[in-house]
Parts: structure tokens; sequence; C-alpha cells
């Protein structure tokens, strides 16, 4: 071999040594992938498609309170009512595209995501099982339904079902009273130890608040509101022992309670009077007090718009509606609509502000009132709208 071959070699055996063995292993392997590009943005979610059940007072006001929220993210799509006629008399009105004489039919429509079920009292029950049974999420309108039991069937079958359900306790959602919350939670006024509170309106003129085959009395009318807001300001966290409840009250000749003072005591924790009438006009306000101060709903606290604290009014106006509605600050009821939006953009099946474990709490609570006050539930078969 001569000295050039030599050199060759040794060159070669140089290169071997230097040779990195984990790129000889790449040779042989696809490429990489190419960088990700600029990530494409989300479609935004079409509109909330919602249908109506009755095409009674408060579905008027709960569609005009969805008209002063976006259409892009909410629009009624359907409307049932027990009569056509009605049903399309609404759907005209406020040009809904279908109209149905059957709630059977709302609950087959596959362009429906949410019902609001506006329908009197005794047909809550019904109503509910209804949708839920078809898939549909439903937003009920308070309360519930009659009486415990009642309600313990439709947060169950919503369970069972995992569908969205929710009790229709608008107060929760208006900016006043999650300006009250937020104190309370916040510490502003110490531990919450008092409520007090009163509504009461002259309902003479509503004849099915007088009898007890709908659901009448003051407190399936009225008294829930109280009742939900003692839960939530002084009720504690879970798994605290329910409060305790006395009622006292006057009934009307027809045997439902026509006015009413409750009186809930939380053991170790507070204390909440609430009176309601539906034969007497009261103020309507409420007042939450600890030890470092209180704050007070001047009016309305059920729906309100204003809040007295550290000296201060905070007002929280609403937008007007397109035309006058049936009942005081019904624009308010966007607010309940909104938060359904949110939930059923989560994928939630319950509000985590208004649980279904709630809505059963404040049941039972109702329940032991009347009886208490003697009201014997009675229920007919055939409500109307």
């Amino acid at each position: 071999m001569d000295r050039d071959q030599e050199r060759d070699q040794e060159r070669n055996r140089d290169a071997d040594k230097d040779r990195n063995p984990d790129l000889d292993r790449n040779r042989d392997q696809e490429p990489p992938p190419p960088c990700p590009g600029p990530e494409r943005p989300r479609s935004r979610p079409g509109p909330t498609r919602w249908g109506i059940c009755s095409a009674g007072a408060i579905s008027h006001d709960f569609v005009l309170a969805l008209q002063t929220l976006p259409p892009e993210e909410h629009t009624v799509a359907a409307v049932a009512a027990r009569d056509l006629g009605r049903a399309r008399g609404f759907a005209q009105r406020f040009g809904v595209p279908r109209a149905y004489g059957s709630y059977e039919e709302l609950a087959q429509d596959p362009g429906v995501d949410v019902v609001y079920v506006g329908v009197v009292n005794p047909a809550h029950l019904p109503a509910g099982l209804l949708f839920l049974r078809r898939g549909r999420a439903v937003l009920m309108e308070k309360p519930m339904a009659l009486g415990a039991r009642q309600v313990a069937q439709l947060a169950g079958t919503a369970r069972d079902k995992g569908v969205f359900l929710m009790e229709g306790f608008w107060t929760r959602f208006f900016p006043a009273w999650r300006r009250l919350l937020s104190l309370a939670r916040g510490g502003c006024l110490g531990s919450p130890l008092v409520l007090r509170g009163e509504l009461g309106f002259d309902l003479r003129g509503v004849p099915r608040l007088r009898d007890p085959g709908l659901g009448g009395g003051a407190l399936l009318d009225l008294g829930g509101y109280g009742v939900q807001m003692a839960l939530a300001m002084l009720g504690g966290a879970e798994g605290q022992p329910p409060p305790q409840i006395r009622a006292h009250g006057v009934l009307h000749p027809t045997g439902v309670d026509e006015s009413v003072s409750l009186s809930l005591s939380f053991p170790g924790r507070g204390l909440a009077s609430l009176v309601f009438s539906m034969a007497a006009e009261l103020p309507g306000g409420a007042a939450l007090g600890g030890p470092r101060g209180w704050a007070e709903l001047p009016t309305h606290m059920n729906c309100p718009t204003e809040l007295l604290w550290g000296g201060r009014r905070e007002r929280f106006p609403l937008p007007p509606t397109a035309e006058p509605p049936n009942f005081p600050h019904s624009a308010g009821l966007r607010y309940e609509a909104q938060h359904v939006r949110e939930c059923l953009l989560r994928g939630l099946t319950q509000s985590p502000e208004m649980p279904l474990a709630e809505s059963e709490a404040i049941a039972q609570l109702l329940d032991q009132a009347r009886q208490q006050l003697g009201v014997s539930p009675g229920v007919t078969t055939d409500p109307p709208e």
C-alpha cells in the first residue's frame, strides 16, 4: 500500500470518529413537520334560539326583554299555546317564525335550544317534564312547581337526562342584587346577621291568585323572593343545617294565604323577617345588616334597580322596551336570559347561581310555611294559561 492510500484510510477513520450517530439514525426518518401557522379565528356561536311556552302576560314581557338584547345572541324561534289562534297572534305581534297549538309540537321542534315556560303554576310540572324528557333545556318561571315533591321530580328528571333546568328567580341576575351580594360576601357589612324585607301588591283583580286549584296565594307568588334572598344572604356554607321557619298569616275565604309574615332563623348565623301580601301595597324594599353597616334595596326587592349603601344611592337603570310591559321592571328578565345563554354555551346542566338544590330548599321551606298556615294545596287537572 503506498503512502497516498494510507493517508486516505486515515482520513476516513477520523471522519468516522467525528460522525454524530444521532444524525445518522435520523437520516432515514421523515422530515419534521412545518411550524404551525397562526390559529384561525374561531367562529362566534350563533344566537340562542328560544321557544316560548304559553302566550300569556309574562311570556309577552319575556319576549320584550329578549328584544333588548343583541339579535346575534338571542332570537325567538317558536311559540306554543293550547289555542293555536293565540299562538299565531303572539307570533305575528313579535315576528316569531313558528307558532304551535300544542306544547308537544314545540318540544319536537329541532330549531329550539331552550324553552321559557310561562304557563300558570299547576302546569309547570307537566310542561317541564314534557320538555326535559324531549331533551330541551328549560327556564321555568317561578315557582318551579306547586311543592317540594313536584320540584324534586323536575330536578331529578333534569339530572337523569343531563338537560339544563333553572328556576326563573330573575332577582339573582339584576345588577343591583349582585352588588348587594358582593357587599355581603366581601365583608363590607361584616358577617350579615339580619335581613328585613316586604313585598305587597293589591292583586284583587287577579282571580287565579285566590284560587287554590290554580296554585294561588301570597307565598307561591311572592314569598319565594324573600326566601331565596334569605338563603343567599344568610344561608352560609353548603352542608350547614337549613333555617327554621315560622309562619303567621291571614287566609282568604277561598283558603289561600293572603298576607303572611315569615321568620327564618339560621342557627348561629342570622335572622330574616319577611312580610308578603297580595291584598295590600307595601314599599317592597329589603335591608341587610351586619356589625359593620347595612345596605338596602329601597323598593322592588324582587327586581331592584337601586341600592343604598355607605350614604350613597347607586342606580342601575333598565333599557326601554319596545312597548309597555305588563309587570314592573320586566326589561330585567333580560339578565336571566343572558345567564341561561352563558350556561348553555359552557355546556352546564344547571346554573351555578341558581342551582337545583336551592330550588328544592326553597320549595321545602314554602311547604313548611303553607302547612303551618293551614293552606290546603289544590290542583286543577286542566289549568288555563
